[in-house]
């Protein structure tokens, strides 16, 4: 779970630093959305590549690579000079993490063979997954606040060292006996069918659909097929078909997917609903986000509980949905000032959300040869950062839409595109007219936020039917 930990914390811990960044190292427009992205893109684009990889070579043995790659990469950014070498250690750290999600659900799976155990072990790792980037939001504000922005890298130095030291002697060694060659021209595949899609729905939220954005998830489209018709036609792929042979593991990979979609589908109005339309600090923001992972830290044990005594595993998968779909019916439910409301579907939410991924995650690695995991490890994860961007972009959209359909027509024409754009434009205007302007942009956002929970709700309802019908006849034991 540390390295774990790590690797979640550093999807969000730049929320708070880029501005110090920006002001120490000056980087263009371009080179401030590469230093933040480019984590995410490289992580994505190698899960893939780097689950099949321990499954061959071992898998401590690739977490222990990871963990001293990843180590040196926060030092190298901490102390970057340039924009160009604090981009350029942002890669690193995506391949470090690349490496060290997939190898942590892995080891997880090999050391506990009794389903009871290996339930509750993947409910922590789960709430780990899901603490860390709740955490590493807050943790930069704090640092950037008392330190310079490079503390927010090193926090990971004494983590990654404690694992090299001590994962040699606590972490046990598996790899797949019989791994065959590595296919060498799936890597390339694999990240050409990731990264394009990756890009283009990541971008639409905020640019809308342009023609590069659709053209370059349509390229990602095309490199999927060839990816999936090379691992149907090598003798050594990377991606065995055995991993897909389990009757649950598909499934399983689909409700994650649809998880990811609704936890990161609310997050992206959740945030900005504590900051622009409630308009607290970003500092402030981060604190009081901290409040639904309450919830969230017994969602995944209470599952794996009711899981051991008995209950089955569509019931419960189904009841988390649900749960989740409330969640989302709090937000469609709130106004221009309703704090706690907002936080509590939130926590429902992300309780309901986490029960779901950690049956899933258990489901299909329960699935899978123990030769595999490393394998079926990334595949979830990818699908997970699949699921994730396609909630942004899709309920982004809908409530992007709503937003610019609620503006008054009489309201300036950059204020019709974002909130934080008609907000900045209100803040230049006179007295009563400023005013005016951002309670009408405020009141607009939340009519979207509205309209996008009811999408989501919707969605995941119908998911808790789909769980429900796929997961019935499916029971899964040690492997």
């Amino acid at each position: 779970m540390l390295p774990l930990l790590l690797v979640s914390m550093d999807v969000s811990v730049l929320y708070f630093a880029i501005p110090a960044i920006s002001a120490d190292l000056a980087p263009s427009g371009t080179q401030q959305l590469w230093i933040f992205d480019i984590y995410a893109f490289v992580l994505a684009g190698l899960l893939m590549t780097m689950g099949s990889l321990g499954d061959r070579i071992g898998r401590r043995r690739l977490l222990l690579i990871g963990a001293a790659a990843f180590g040196t990469a926060s030092a190298v950014a901490a102390y970057a000079n340039s924009p160009e070498t604090l981009i350029a250690a942002r890669a690193v750290l995506g391949v470090g993490g690349a490496t060290l999600m997939p190898s942590t659900m892995a080891i997880i799976r090999t050391m506990f063979t009794d389903p009871g155990q290996r339930t509750k072990a993947i409910g922590l790792w789960s709430g780990v997954m899901t603490g860390g980037i709740a955490l590493g939001s807050v943790m930069s504000g704090v640092l950037v606040q008392y330190f310079w922005w490079g503390s927010v890298f090193l926090v990971n130095l004494p983590a990654m060292a404690l694992l090299l030291v001590l994962g040699p002697f606590l972490l046990p060694e598996s790899r797949n006996p019989e791994p065959g060659r590595f296919d060498l021209p799936s890597v390339p595949l694999s990240m050409a069918a990731v990264l394009p899609v990756i890009y283009g729905i990541k971008e639409i939220p905020s640019e809308g659909w342009r023609t590069e954005y659709v053209v370059s998830i349509l390229v990602g489209l095309v490199f999927a097929a060839l990816f999936v018709h090379r691992q149907r036609t090598a003798k050594s792929p990377l991606i065995s078909p055995a991993v897909f042979r389990g009757r649950g593991f598909a499934p399983a990979v689909v409700l994650n997917l649809i998880s990811s979609f609704g936890m990161m589908g609310s997050a992206f109005f959740t945030t900005q609903y504590l900051q622009s339309v409630l308009g607290k600090s970003p500092l402030s923001a981060a604190l009081w986000s901290l409040l639904p992972t309450v919830l969230v830290g017994v969602a995944a044990p209470v599952a794996a509980q009711l899981v051991a005594r008995g209950v089955h595993r569509a019931h419960v998968v189904s009841g988390g949905f649900a749960v989740a779909a409330c969640g989302y019916g709090l937000l469609a439910l709130a106004g221009t000032d309703s704090l706690w409301l907002v936080l509590a579907g939130a926590g429902v939410l992300a309780s309901g959300i986490v029960a779901v991924m950690s049956q899933m995650m258990d489901l299909a690695l329960g699935t899978v040869p123990l030769g595999n995991t490393g394998a079926a490890a990334s595949l979830l994860e990818t699908g997970a950062e699949f699921g994730g961007a396609l909630g942004m972009a899709v309920l982004g959209s809908i409530g992007t839409a709503v937003y610019r359909h609620a503006m008054p027509s009489s309201a300036p024409a950059g204020a019709h595109e974002t909130l934080g754009g008609a907000l900045a434009l209100a803040g230049r205007l006179p007295g009563r007219t400023g005013d005016a302007l951002a309670a009408a942009a405020r009141a607009a956002f939340t009519d979207g936020m509205q309209a996008a929970a009811i999408a989501g709700a919707a969605l995941l309802v119908a998911a808790a039917v789909l769980a429900a019908m796929t997961l019935r006849k499916i029971r899964v034991e040690a492997g």
